[in-house]
């Protein structure tokens, strides 16, 4: 990768991927002069107090006309709309990118445009349900799956580059074709979503006045449908750009959603079985070593008595072992989990520590699997 130290990239948004990329760029080159828009005023004054941003953009293209990189942060539909504006201000050197979930429509504007030549997609498979510059992390794209969707006129020695410059942030790269990337993404993450988002819309629907299914809900329900809370113009642009492949999958859902109901009238208890099963299964047979698409969770839950001073007790010796927690909670309902006490980590080394000092002490500690 290129050491230059007149290197400039630009960043049109600044939230949780766009933040999270700068500051990891600022860690890993920081000579490297960053240009930042970000239509929230505020946003771009933190960034330019935090040292990730060298210069502000008031939104004018020509602004990035000396760019090498620019990258677009912001919603699938408004990173086209920037696309056009940058057309005739970017020098003949310059690759845009994005980091959109969704690569068809963008890549479809960059063939209107006759911008083939310059421009390389990209989705780093990163994510939170919390959104924003103050919540971007400098390793957030750290050992993360980073798909590259070049275009069939980009030179081969600029992919490269750009690929080289990614890995050098730590991310995994997969170079792919851009309709199977939104294909495989409409499994793994936009149908997920809207799963997610119905699963709360029945329990709203049942719930009564006083609320109490959202209490009962407070367990394995809240954590199944964590993604429910994303960003909804987010959901909304990326459901609308890549309807084709959701629509798919929704009615494949769909007709699967029929059978069971069609097993449950037959009492199937062969084909019920089957299908917890190989789910079972398949989802078992899921990694964890790499980092997906919605933020990991590092969490351990402990077994402890209902006595005073326990709790304190128990967030004291870690605190002695310089183990932070990023929250803690008392699991009421613990249909699908095991231990009473639920304590969030910030990491998968600090989750690993804490379990070994909790068990030095003959706590129960149990993982999530």
């Amino acid at each position: 990768m290129k050491t230059d130290n007149n290197f400039t990239i630009g960043f049109i948004g600044l939230g949780l991927i766009g933040g999270s990329i700068a500051k990891g760029i600022k860690r890993v080159f920081p000579n490297y002069k960053i240009i930042g828009f970000d239509e929230d005023k505020e946003t771009l004054k933190e960034a330019l107090k935090d040292g990730i941003v060298d210069q502000i953009s008031n939104g004018n293209e020509n602004d990035f006309k000396d760019c090498n990189y620019v990258f677009l942060c912001a919603p699938v539909q408004y990173n086209i709309m920037y696309l056009q504006g940058l057309k005739n201000a970017i020098s003949s050197n310059c690759i845009i990118t994005d980091v959109g979930s969704v690569k068809g429509e963008i890549h479809k504007k960059v063939e209107e445009l006759q911008m083939e030549e310059c421009f390389i997609g990209g989705h780093p498979m990163v994510g939170s349900e919390k959104a924003g510059f103050s919540f971007s992390s400098d390793r957030l794209v750290e050992n993360a799956y980073y798909f590259i969707t070049p275009t069939k006129k980009v030179n081969e020695e600029k992919v490269k580059e750009f690929t080289s410059f990614i890995e050098e942030l730590g991310a995994l790269t997969i170079l792919l074709d851009y309709n199977q990337h939104d294909a495989f993404t409409a499994a793994i993450s936009h149908v997920p979503h809207i799963i997610a988002a119905e699963l709360v819309h029945l329990v709203k629907n049942m719930d009564t006045d006083n609320g109490i299914l959202k209490q009962l809900a407070a367990g394995g329900f809240k954590d199944i449908t964590r993604i429910a809370s994303s960003s909804p113009v987010v959901w909304e642009q990326i459901s609308l750009s890549n309807k084709k492949n959701i629509k798919m999958l929704l009615l494949q859902a769909k007709d699967h959603l029929e059978e069971i109901i069609e097993a449950l009238d037959e009492e199937n208890n062969d084909y019920l079985n089957t299908y917890f099963k190989e789910a079972g299964e398949y989802r078992d047979s899921v990694p964890d070593s790499a980092v997906g698409l919605m933020e990991k969770s590092y969490e351990i839950f402990v077994d402890i008595p209902d006595e005073p001073g326990t709790l304190s007790t128990t967030t004291t010796l870690l605190a002695l072992n310089n183990i932070s927690i990023k929250n803690i909670g008392i699991i009421h309902n613990r249909e699908f989990e095991e231990g009473v006490l639920k304590i969030m980590l910030y990491d998968d080394k600090s989750a690993k520590r804490a379990k070994e000092i909790l068990r030095d002490k003959n706590y129960i500690v149990y993982e999530r699997k």
